[in-house]
């Protein structure tokens, strides 16, 4: 009888941690660059059980789909989306990450912002100095027009650090944005983004109503599982008692 709860048991738990993923994944459908979570399951051998002749369902850490959003049009200057593949870098409290968010701001220091984080450049974090327009090149070259300096000629003051990590080494961290296993990912000269666009999110609202629609039913059925064994359980003790 163990066996039968024992599998709906592990198979439950791993529906509540898809069923997460996919609410998740539908809460942020229309967040620029949001890059969707991905449920994954491993089987684990029960520790008291040497002959791993009964496993579990375990719960794993959730993969994540790289595949690119659509490019929209927003004719903002500081908007940049990547083309292809790549991503911006931004600088946090553990290192470098990566985003695909090309909504950028710039604070009353001119500190570049990307994601809440400030946006690394060829040598550090980009911070501008006054500007009375600024601009953002196809290669990552940040142009600005220098504020009371009556040149209207552009300068360009820095550069975007745009990186192209191998896929394998990407996950996503709690703060939602990428990092590489790898200790060091240099600048990609390869990669290009477009200004006046923003990337959407890469998640399928249709996709993900019909998956987490699917994992209610599998949760479902794993509770009826756990039901039946428990009668099963309190029938035979009956017949037990009986003889």
């Amino acid at each position: 009888m163990d066996r039968l709860l024992y599998t709906a048991l592990s198979g439950a738990s791993v529906a509540q941690q898809e069923q997460q993923i996919h609410a998740n994944n539908l809460a942020n459908v229309n967040t620029e660059g949001f890059r969707a979570d991905l449920a994954l399951a491993q089987q684990q051998a029960l520790s008291a059980n040497p002959g791993e002749t009964r496993v579990m369902n375990s719960e794993s850490p959730s993969g994540v789909d790289l595949s690119a959003g659509a490019i929209q049009a927003t004719g903002r200057n500081l908007d940049v989306a990547i083309q292809g593949q790549g991503y911006l870098t931004v600088v946090t409290g553990k290192g470098e990450a990566f985003t695909r968010d090309g909504q950028l701001t710039i604070d009353s220091q001119g500190q570049m912002y990307a994601h809440g984080y400030p946006v690394a450049g060829d040598n550090g974090p980009v911070i501008l100095p006054p500007f009375s327009s600024v601009s953002i090149g196809q290669d990552g070259i940040i142009s600005i027009v220098p504020q009371e300096s009556g040149n209207t000629t552009p300068v360009d003051v820095d550069r975007l650090r745009l990186v192209n990590p191998p896929a394998s080494s990407l996950s996503k961290n709690e703060q939602g944005l990428l990092v590489s296993s790898q200790r060091n990912n240099p600048a990609d000269e390869g990669v290009r983004v477009v200004s006046g666009h923003l990337e959407s999110s890469n998640v399928s609202a249709v996709g993900e109503m019909l998956a987490s629609m699917s994992v209610n039913r599998q949760f479902e059925a794993q509770i009826k599982m756990m039901k039946t064994a428990d009668d099963l359980a309190s029938a035979g003790n009956q017949l037990l008692r009986n003889s």
